[in-house]
């Protein structure tokens, strides 16, 4: 038998099935047996379902009697479900850039704004691309860094501690776990 996917990704059902027998399976589960596809119509429109051809590559096809919008729905319903868990496992990271020399309002607005993607479960990385001759001064990036984490030490815990990589240190604030 030759199936051409229909645009939906939709099974077929009812008319739309052309085999000339199928394996018919009724609503509760349980087997029917092999029937032609003018009997298995006749038999879901008496229970006042749909007949739905669920694998078209067996042989003979089968089909199962069942309501074929609710299905629909369920199916619709359990992959958002699946999309919201899937999003949830991947929290997301957000960093923010730093200077050595950062002015003041520009430092409390990075960490009012890290404290409300903090608050969202999210994590932060915080980072610093020192210029120049920045480099022989690292520690008081370093202390920007420290500073910036106590600023946040209600919201968050330090995943991991400021390091140095080349003319980048970062550090890394996840959200505290609630006990």
């Amino acid at each position: 038998m030759f199936v051409i996917a229909n645009k939906d990704k939709d099974l077929f059902i009812n008319e739309q099935i052309r085999a000339k027998e199928v394996m018919v399976i009724g609503p509760n589960g349980e087997q029917l047996g092999i029937k032609s596809i003018k009997d298995a119509n006749t038999l879901a429109q008496y229970a006042g379902f749909d007949l739905v051809l669920i694998n078209p590559n067996g042989n003979p096809p089968v089909c199962k009697v069942m309501d074929y919008n609710k299905f629909k729905y369920e199916n619709k319903k359990r992959a958002k479900e699946n999309i919201k868990k899937q999003r949830a496992s991947n929290l997301e990271l957000k960093e923010y850039r730093l200077s050595v020399t950062i002015d003041i309002h520009d430092f409390d607005t990075r960490v009012k704004n890290s404290q409300k993607y903090l608050e969202k479960g999210h994590k932060v990385k915080a980072s610093i691309r020192f210029k120049g001759r920045e480099m022989a001064h690292t520690e008081l990036g370093k202390d920007v860094l420290i500073r910036f984490a106590e600023a946040l030490k209600d919201v968050s815990d330090i995943e991991q501690k400021p390091t140095l990589d080349g003319r980048n240190m970062t550090m890394i604030l996840m959200p505290k776990k609630e006990k």
